[in-house]
C-alpha cells in the first residue's frame, strides 16, 4: 500500500480549494495534522482574538474532515517535533504543506524539508510572493507599481475542483483534545461580543462571500463611512485560509463595477503586504527607515502620563468620539472599520507621540485577522517609518475625519453614552453634554504642534 500523506495545515483551514489537501489526497491515504507551536512565534504567537477564532475555525475543519470520513489530528508543541512523531508513527516520509512566509515558518519548513519529501504549494495568495518584479527582476516595495503589475499578471490559478471522499488509514497517531489547548476566555469571558459578531468556519466564510457578492457595488465610494458599513468582513476568514482569495477572485472576476475594483485592490493590498514580508522578514517589528528608534517618542515603559495616555486609547477613553468608538469596537468584536483603523492608529502615533509598535502589539492580542503582513506593514504605513508610507507630518485631524466620513450611528453604536446627541454635536462633545465621557487627554493643536516638533528635532 502507499504510505500515508501527511498534510501540515496552518493559516488554511479549509478543505476546498486547497492544494496541499488535494495533491496528497490524489497520492493515498491523508493524515491531516495542525501543530500548535507558540514558541516559534515568540511575541506573534496568536493573540487573545485570534485564538478564539482559532478554537471554532479547526472544530469548523475537524467537523469537515469527519464529513470527509476522515479526521484531523492535533498536536501541541514544536512544530517539525511533532510532525516527525506523526511522521513516523504512521509511516509516512511525505509531507505537504501550503506555503507560508512568516520568519518562524520558513525555519520550520527548512528543517523539515531536511528530514522528509516536503512538497510546498502556493495557496493563500492571489499570486506566489516573488512573482510580481520589476523589469529588471527586482521585488517591489512600493504598493502602487506593485498593484499595477499584478493586475497585468491576473488571473491567478484556477480553482480546484470538489475533492470529494478523502482516503484514510486504519490507525491513527494520538490526537489533543482541542478544549484541553484553553484557547476560548473564561475567567473572565469577554468573547460575547465576538460571538455577537461572528460566525466562524468555512462555511461561513462562503455564506459571508454570498452575502458580499451582492453588495460590493458602491464599495470604492462607501468603505469609508464607518457608519454605513458596507465591508466585507471576510479578512478574518481570509487570513486563517477558511477561504483563498483565488476562491473570492474567480467568484467576482465578470463583474466590472468599481466596487469590485476597490475590493480588488484590497485583495493585491494583501499580497503587497507578504512580499515586504519577504524581503524585510522583521518589519512589523523594526522600522524600516533609519532613525526612527531615537525618535522623540513618549516610552509607556518609563513615562507613567505616556501609560496613562496609552491605557486610554486602548480603552477607548481619549475623549474623540471617532477614536474611542473604533478602540470599543475592537474590544467588543475583535474588529475594526478600516478607514477608522487608520483613524486610531495615527492618533496613538502622532497625538500621543507613541512608537507605534505599542499600537502593533495591542492589535496583534485584539484582532481576530491579525496578520503578521498587514499588521506590520499597515502600522508602518501610518507611522511614516515604512518603505512605502504615509509622511509623518501628515497628522490626521479625528474631528475632521469623523464629520467628513459621516460616523454619527458609529459613533452611537459603540459609545452608548454620547447616543442621544444630535448629529452636530456627536463628532466634538461640549463640555456639559460629555456627563460620563471623558475630556480630551490632548488637544489637537496642542498635539500636531508637540508631534512637528519631535519630527523637526529629530531631522535635525
Amino acid at each position: 500500500m502507499a504510505k500515508p500523506q501527511i498534510v501540515w495545515f496552518r493559516r488554511d483551514l479549509r478543505i476546498a480549494d486547497n492544494p496541499a489537501l488535494h495533491a496528497a489526497a490524489q497520492e493515498g491515504l491523508v493524515v491531516a495534522v495542525y501543530v500548535l507551536d507558540d514558541a516559534a512565534a515568540g511575541e506573534h504567537a496568536y493573540g487573545g482574538a485570534s485564538r478564539w477564532w482559532l478554537h471554532h475555525s479547526l472544530e469548523s475543519l475537524r467537523q469537515s474532515f469527519d464529513a470527509c470520513g476522515s479526521r484531523l489530528v492535533l498536536r501541541r508543541g514544536d512544530a517539525v517535533e511533532e510532525l516527525t512523531k506523526v511522521a513516523r508513527s504512521v509511516g509516512g516520509a511525505t509531507i505537504h504543506a501550503n506555503r507560508h512566509y512568516e520568519p518562524w515558518w520558513l525555519k520550520a519548513q527548512g528543517k523539515l524539508a531536511n528530514e522528509f519529501d516536503l512538497r510546498l504549494y502556493d495557496a493563500n495568495y492571489l499570486l506566489p510572493p516573488g512573482v510580481v518584479t520589476t523589469g529588471s527582476g527586482d521585488p517591489y516595495k512600493i504598493y502602487t507599481p506593485f498593484s499595477k503589475a499584478t493586475l497585468e499578471c491576473l488571473p491567478p490559478r484556477a480553482e480546484l475542483p470538489e475533492l470529494g471522499a478523502v482516503s484514510s488509514p486504519d490507525e491513527w497517531p494520538a490526537s489533543d483534545n482541542l478544549a484541553d489547548w484553553n484557547l476560548l476566555p473564561t475567567r473572565p469571558d469577554w468573547a460575547g461580543g465576538l460571538r455577537d459578531f461572528w460566525d466562524v468556519g468555512e462555511d461561513a466564510a462562503h455564506e459571508r462571500l454570498d452575502w458580499w457578492v451582492d453588495r460590493v457595488e458602491g464599495y470604492d465610494i462607501e468603505r469609508n463611512l464607518p457608519s454605513v458599513g458596507k465591508t466585507s468582513r471576510l479578512s478574518p476568514h481570509l487570513h486563517f485560509g477558511e477561504i483563498s482569495p483565488v476562491q473570492i477572485w474567480h467568484r467576482f472576476k465578470d463583474k466590472r463595477s468599481q466596487g469590485w475594483k476597490a475590493f480588488e485592490r484590497e485583495l493585491i493590498w494583501r499580497d503587497y503586504a507578504q512580499n515586504v514580508i519577504c524581503q524585510f522578514p522583521d518589519y512589523p517589528e523594526e522600522s524600516y527607515r533609519t532613525g526612527w528608534d531615537e525618535f522623540g517618542w513618549r516610552d509607556p515603559d518609563s513615562d507613567a502620563e505616556a501609560a496613562r495616555d496609552l491605557a486610554a486609547w486602548q480603552r477607548g477613553r481619549t475623549g474623540y468620539p471617532i477614536v474611542d468608538a473604533g478602540m470599543r469596537q475592537l474590544w467588543r468584536t475583535g474588529w475594526m472599520h478600516n478607514r477608522v483603523r487608520m483613524i486610531t492608529a495615527s492618533f496613538l502615533v502622532k497625538h500621543l507621540l507613541i512608537d507605534w509598535r505599542h499600537g502593533e502589539r495591542w492589535f496583534w492580542d485584539a484582532l481576530v485577522d491579525a496578520d503578521y503582513g498587514n499588521n506590520g506593514v499597515n502600522w508602518q504605513w501610518v507611522a511614516g517609518t515604512g518603505v512605502d508610507s504615509n509622511m509623518f507630518v501628515r497628522i490626521m485631524a479625528p474631528l475632521s475625519q469623523s464629520e467628513k466620513f459621516a460616523a454619527m450611528s458609529y459613533i452611537r453604536e459603540y459609545i452608548p453614552e454620547l447616543a442621544d446627541l444630535d448629529d452636530g454635536d456627536i463628532h466634538d462633545p461640549p463640555g456639559e453634554q460629555r456627563r460620563n465621557y471623558p475630556r480630551k487627554i490632548v488637544g489637537h493643536r496642542e498635539a500636531r504642534e508637540r508631534a512637528l516638533a519631535a519630527y523637526r528635532a529629530a531631522k535635525g
